[in-house]
């Protein structure tokens, strides 16, 4: 598991900078001047927190995937592994939502150019959030709520669905957020549970607690 940093006011700025100019303007908009002038600090300062353009990039994924994993580990456990999987679903929504700059950096919409991190990176990055979710998926398999496959496969199938629905909303195709939920999210995740093996009346159970906007 990731352990939180204990980050400076002035890293978290720069970082936020950074991820907002990148959201925005791609690597070409990147530059330490105006990486420092969006946090209000000096060149100096992003040089002396992270060294060089490259190490703030890759503090700012690294940070994305923090965030990510903080609103993961709170998702309760209870006696329903469907239900939580659903907490998951929501901690995913609700925490891009609060980042979005950092979300579409961290996964790529945005372009990263020659500042991209290789395969290997990326995976070794965004592991331990993954593991949340093949560790719920697991849950679910074991309870006998989904059907007897991989759960890194079914985990791969969850995050691949959930990424395609964020990149949309906060693209803005779904307006109000809580109606591309409702009419969209909902459903979808639903009938992709009942697809790996839970029954649609546990599923329609289960599902009620999931989404709180």
């Amino acid at each position: 598991m990731t352990v939180r940093r204990n980050e400076s006011p002035m890293r978290l700025r720069l970082l936020e900078s950074a991820a907002r100019l990148l959201a925005a303007e791609g690597p070409s908009g990147l530059s330490t001047r105006k990486v420092a002038a969006e946090a209000g600090t000096s060149t100096m300062a992003l040089y002396s927190q992270f060294g060089s353009m490259p190490d703030l990039v890759k503090a700012v994924v690294d940070e994305g995937f923090v965030r990510l994993e903080q609103a993961f580990a709170q998702v309760p456990q209870t006696d329903d592994p469907i239900a939580d999987l659903g907490g998951i679903f929501d901690a995913y929504i609700t925490n891009a939502r609060k980042n979005p700059e950092l979300y579409v950096v961290m996964f790529g919409s945005a372009s990263l150019g020659g500042y991209r991190g290789t395969g290997e990176e990326i995976l070794h990055t965004g592991r331990y959030t993954f593991d949340y979710i093949v560790n719920a998926a697991e849950r679910a398999i074991e309870a006998g709520r989904l059907d007897k496959k991989p759960p890194v496969a079914v985990a791969a199938q969850i995050w691949t669905t959930l990424h395609g629905y964020t990149v949309l909303e906060l693209a803005g195709y779904y307006t109000p957020p809580s109606a591309g939920v409702r009419n969209v999210l909902q459903p979808m995740m639903r009938n992709l549970i009942i697809g790996l093996g839970d029954k649609a009346p546990d599923a329609d159970t289960s599902s009620q607690t999931w989404f709180s906007s």
